[in-house]
């Protein structure tokens, strides 16, 4: 769950995107033509060579392939890694409060993620079903009401984004305390105390403590790191710590008195 691309590799890989996302919509848009079929005029793609040919087959293949099957099987291998490192290590005993909290974290983030997927999937396969077997059945496109299918078909698969904040608000404590605050102008949401502190902090920190000490007086300077902010706070503690030279003037004094002591007990 940590970070692993530096920013320029994010970028490219974001280019990478869009540059595949717009090769993979080219061909639709550029094949698009308009005919009219009283009493409407309707928008459809006219391939090459005609359709249900090679080409569109070899399209829906492809779209299929890189934008369904290909992102699944690679948050398959990738969650199943992350599931099997989180569920099947062990807590070693050192700090193992503050381990099990960071580890509880990223499970219900993990949990989370592969709700968004599976819901992806769903909504996306009745869609790919519908061309792939248009592809090799031309037929399907005349049965009745083959136009409220596709469109609920087309419906399902556009809003399977629209979910996410959905499972988000559900699943995830941060992202409703975020939501309570983007809609607290709704005089029936309220804001707590407790979600102004949830986006401020994370639930899990890590404080570092190193102390310095001059004289009679130590400093503790405490380090706090969360996701959002950094912050430093020094904590300044009294403490009476006996120099050198008061620690030897007292030896020394304590050796005189002795030594005195055992001077009278000697004499008669």
């Amino acid at each position: 769950l940590k970070p692993r691309l530096s920013s320029t590799s994010t970028k490219v890989v974001i280019a990478l995107i869009w540059i595949v996302a717009f090769s993979l919509a080219f061909p639709q848009c550029y094949y698009s033509v308009t005919r009219f079929y009283y009493p409407r005029t309707v928008c459809m793609v006219d391939w090459p060579d005609d359709y249900g040919g090679t080409h569109q087959l070899s399209y829906q293949f492809a779209v299929i392939l890189l934008i369904y099957l290909l992102p699944l099987l690679v948050m398959l291998v990738t969650y199943s890694l992350v599931g099997q490192s989180l569920w099947g290590g062990h807590i070693p005993g050192e700090a193992s409060d503050h381990y099990h909290s960071q580890i509880t974290a990223k499970r219900k983030v993990v949990k989370m993620m592969v709700v968004v997927v599976v819901t992806f999937a769903l909504c996306w396969l009745p869609y790919h079903i519908y061309f792939i077997l248009g592809s090799f059945n031309r037929d399907i496109y005349k049965q009745h009401y083959i136009q409220q299918v596709y469109l609920a078909i087309f419906w399902l698969a556009m809003s399977s984004t629209m979910y996410n904040p959905i499972i988000y608000c559900c699943l995830n404590q941060r992202f409703r305390a975020g939501f309570r605050h983007a809609f607290s102008w709704c005089p029936f949401i309220k804001v707590s105390e407790e979600d102004r502190m949830e986006l401020q902090y994370t639930n899990t920190f890590r404080v570092t403590v190193t102390r310095s000490r001059r004289s009679d007086t130590s400093y503790t300077h405490a380090s706090i790191k969360t996701n959002k902010t950094d912050k430093d706070a020094c904590l300044l503690q009294k403490k009476k710590t006996p120099s050198k030279h008061n620690s030897h003037t007292a030896k020394k004094t304590d050796n005189t008195r002795n030594s005195a002591d055992k001077q009278m007990e000697q004499s008669p």
